[in-house]
């Protein structure tokens, strides 16, 4: 039996967000995927690990978005 995730994956930025979130926070996007792997959490944006990850803003982040 598969288990449903508390978040879904922006397909653009890969912000994680809460199943009832309609519009991506933080790029506006509304192409979401439940298919996604591995979480980053970014606190702060010039950290080696943003820089890799490319993100801009603090959030949580899938690591793959299918």
């Amino acid at each position: 039996m598969a288990r449903k995730s508390i978040f879904k994956a922006c397909k653009n930025c890969k912000a994680l967000v809460s199943p009832e979130q309609e519009v991506c926070p933080i790029c506006g996007s509304s192409s979401f995927s439940d298919d996604w792997e591995g979480v980053i959490i970014i606190i702060n944006t010039d950290s080696e690990v943003a820089k890799i990850a490319e993100v801009q803003k603090p959030w949580r982040y899938a690591i793959i978005v299918k």
